[in-house]
């Protein structure tokens, strides 16, 4: 160990201890980012679902919900993906002219740097994972109630959100690599244990 751990406070109860970490990963460090992550897809969920009650004018409606929906893109994309959790995703071009996509997640350092805290990581995926759902509920909708003209509006909503979602997954997960290797093995350790399983019973 370092002989920095000499001098460190250390609580007289571990019960300190365990109060004081669990109260540093619930609080939110950054406040801002997270009203922003859900205020602007939020927004344009609520101004899809009520726009026909507030105006007769459907040109306005879409305009208001795709630059909403074009904030939140952006902002979850560049601001509140890396502050809240560590995770960024973008696009580049080499040198040859092709186009790569790059996934990286916040290193934690050995000195135990700042992390991201549990309300934040919550806040944030929760608000990443739920909204494209409902658009595409959206989408089922229009498409069945005969709403042509919402599709458009819909379809920006399912894909601007679900590329966001997308990115922070490969960023969280890995590569596509690692995903195959990942539901491999899963599948791979589902179909041995229910093999013993089927062994034991035929020899009991």
């Amino acid at each position: 160990q370092d002989s920095s751990d000499d001098i460190e406070d250390v609580s007289l109860f571990d019960a300190d201890d365990d109060v004081s970490r669990r109260a540093k990963k619930s609080k939110i460090r950054h406040p801002v980012a997270s009203f922003f992550h859900l205020f602007f897809r939020v927004s344009a969920i609520v101004v899809y679902l009520l726009c026909e009650l507030l105006t007769n004018s459907f040109i306005a409606c879409m305009v208001t919900i795709i630059l909403l929906l074009s904030c939140d893109f952006w902002a979850v994309k560049n601001v509140t993906g890396r502050l809240m959790v560590g995770l960024r995703w973008w696009n580049q071009v080499d040198d040859d002219g092709r186009s790569h996509w790059v996934f990286e997640a916040r290193k934690v350092s050995a000195q135990g740097g700042k992390t991201s805290s549990e309300a934040e990581s919550r806040i944030f995926w929760l608000g990443l994972i739920t909204c494209p759902m409902i658009w595409v509920i959206f989408a089922f909708s229009a498409l069945f109630s005969f709403k042509v003209k919402w599709l458009a509006v819909v379809v920006m909503g399912v894909v601007l959100q679900g590329a966001n979602l997308y990115g922070y997954v490969r960023c969280k997960v890995g590569s596509r690599k690692n995903l195959t290797s990942m539901a491999t093995s899963y599948l791979g350790k589902q179909f041995l244990r229910q093999t013993m399983a089927t062994e034991d019973q035929a020899a009991s």
